[in-house]
């Protein structure tokens, strides 16, 4: 909007500007809105779970708000652009009507609006970019049908969505592996001299979730919730998807997919199948960490989020 109602060009001294204006006014609205927040009722059978009772819940949408506004503010959208920014708003509202209702939405209510969701996003991103896939480790692109990258974007978005989502149960543990998967991502994209506004667009959104964490640090005096943590897992997958080379979400987000994604797969072949898996072993894995290894909160922070740097710097020196 500032570049064009003044012309203003893309310039370092205004990311900076926008960094600063994005973390400033989050942490405004983090401290000064946050006890209007639905309060949290603390999760029955997590690890310690009751110690987040009374804390407020949702944070996901005052940080959201700011980097929509941030972006608007700061960044010359594209229409592709926008309509991210509208699922994002989205995800995060449904996010939040849950997070405030008092019986919490069951799994396949949030399931199918995840899946409208995706579908969006895979609708928007076939209108604007190829269907062809690149693997940067072989340095190889090829065309898939249509047809089947859509349906490989809605399973990578519902994907997303959901392993991010069963993350969040651990002080800090969520924005944390959210902003190391979307750095790589945006090394990445500067490796390859990709899209310089959809960096900055992430470079924003990593910002508002910093400031989140100022003040959901162990221990944390709020919490993001669903508003939060569907909203991140949504936006890395829109991230991912820009990159052309949506097999990078593996990588990148590997710590993620065990951590949230074995829970996921561990409940769907029981409920369905009735075949039962990792029975000796506690979903997601933080709690594994916690009540079985004897892992202090920061201890699984810092320890899930050095195995996820690893990992990520790995991948990025094999492209270079």
């Amino acid at each position: 909007m500032i570049q064009y109602l003044f012309k203003i060009p893309e310039t370092k001294g205004l990311i900076i500007a926008g960094i600063l204006f994005a973390f400033a006014l989050a942490c405004i609205f983090l401290a000064k809105i946050s006890d209007r927040l639905p309060r949290d009722l603390g999760r029955e059978f997590a690890h310690d779970g009751k110690k987040s009772a009374g804390k407020p819940r949702g944070a996901g949408i005052l940080f959201i708000i700011v980097f929509v506004i941030a972006t608007a503010i700061f960044i010359n959208c594209t229409r592709e652009v926008i309509i991210y920014l509208v699922l994002v708003v989205a995800a995060m509202l449904t996010g939040f009507m849950d997070d405030s209702s008092k019986n919490p939405w069951g799994e396949y209510k949030k399931g199918f609006l995840d899946f409208l969701i995706a579908l969006a996003v895979a609708v928007t991103f076939l209108s604007y970019n190829s269907n062809s896939i690149t693997l940067p480790l072989f340095n190889l692109t090829f065309t898939v049908p249509v047809i089947v990258v859509g349906l490989l974007i809605v399973v990578l978005v519902w994907a997303s969505i959901n392993v991010t989502n069963c993350t969040d149960g651990v002080d800090g543990l969520s924005g944390t592996l959210t902003i190391i998967t979307l750095s790589s991502i945006l090394i990445f994209d500067k490796i390859s001299n990709l899209d310089s506004n959809f960096s900055f667009l992430i470079i924003l959104f990593i910002t508002v979730i910093l400031a989140y964490l100022w003040f959901n640090a162990n221990p944390s005096k709020l919490m993001m919730g669903d508003a939060g943590s569907r909203a991140m897992g949504l936006f890395i997958a829109i991230a991912i998807l820009k990159t052309n080379c949506p097999l990078l979400y593996i990588p990148f987000a590997i710590v993620m997919i065990l951590d949230g994604g074995l829970g996921l797969v561990k409940v769907f072949l029981l409920r369905f199948f009735k075949i039962r898996i990792l029975t000796k072993t506690r979903t997601p894995l933080h709690d594994q960490a916690r009540k079985n290894k004897g892992w202090s909160n920061t201890q699984t922070v810092f320890r899930f989020a050095i195995i996820q740097i690893m990992v990520s710097a790995i991948v990025l020196y094999a492209v270079l």
